[in-house]
């Protein structure tokens, strides 16, 4: 796939401020391409309270669950991105207090996939107009990472801010949920 334009990059823990109100709206939209056809990337969501775990399983947006239960964060047609997803602040449950962006690869054990098979990897950040408020690539693929948090919108003092991660593990989707308290997986 070709990649959209990228304005505004940030680098990996350049965490910003958004210009957005708290009752805003955004759509985070993923890209990859990969060098491996039997990679099957899938971009999922965990809301989580302040403790870093989501408040119940439902609280996990992915392929399975297409939105949560507060329908502040859906998973929407990708247009000229892999995948996307839709945030309204407004409608986000007050007990959350960030959302962790991740990308996982299916099967990725039992297929002995890994990152090092993806390139072109991103995340963007658009406001209800459709304007690019920040992008994130990582620089980084290892061969030992099979799933990778790209980012988190978090809010800090009334503010919603953002903070390009891009830091992977060797877990796959169940073990992502392992991190947040899901049970789901």
């Amino acid at each position: 796939m070709d990649l959209p334009p990228l304005p505004n990059p940030l680098g990996k823990g350049q965490k910003t401020a958004l210009p957005v109100q708290a009752g805003g709206k955004l759509r985070v939209c993923f890209g990859w391409n990969v060098s491996d056809q039997r990679c099957d990337v899938d971009a999922s969501a965990f809301l989580v309270d302040a403790r870093s775990q989501v408040p119940g399983d439902e609280w996990f947006v992915f392929y399975g669950q297409t939105q949560s239960p507060d329908g502040s964060v859906r998973q929407e047609p990708g247009g000229q991105d892999r995948a996307c997803l839709s945030v309204d602040l407004g409608r986000l449950d007050p007990q959350v207090q960030k959302i962790v962006f991740v990308l996982t690869i299916d099967q990725a054990f039992s297929k002995n996939l890994h990152f090092g098979m993806l390139k072109d990897a991103y995340l963007r950040l658009l406001d209800e107009r459709g304007q690019v408020l920040l992008s994130y690539q990582p620089e980084e693929y290892y061969p030992t990472v099979t799933s990778m948090t790209l980012g988190e919108l978090y809010r800090h003092k009334g503010q919603w801010k953002f903070n390009p991660v891009g830091n992977g593990v060797h877990q796959d989707l169940a073990g992502q949920c392992a991190i947040y308290g899901v049970e789901l997986c």
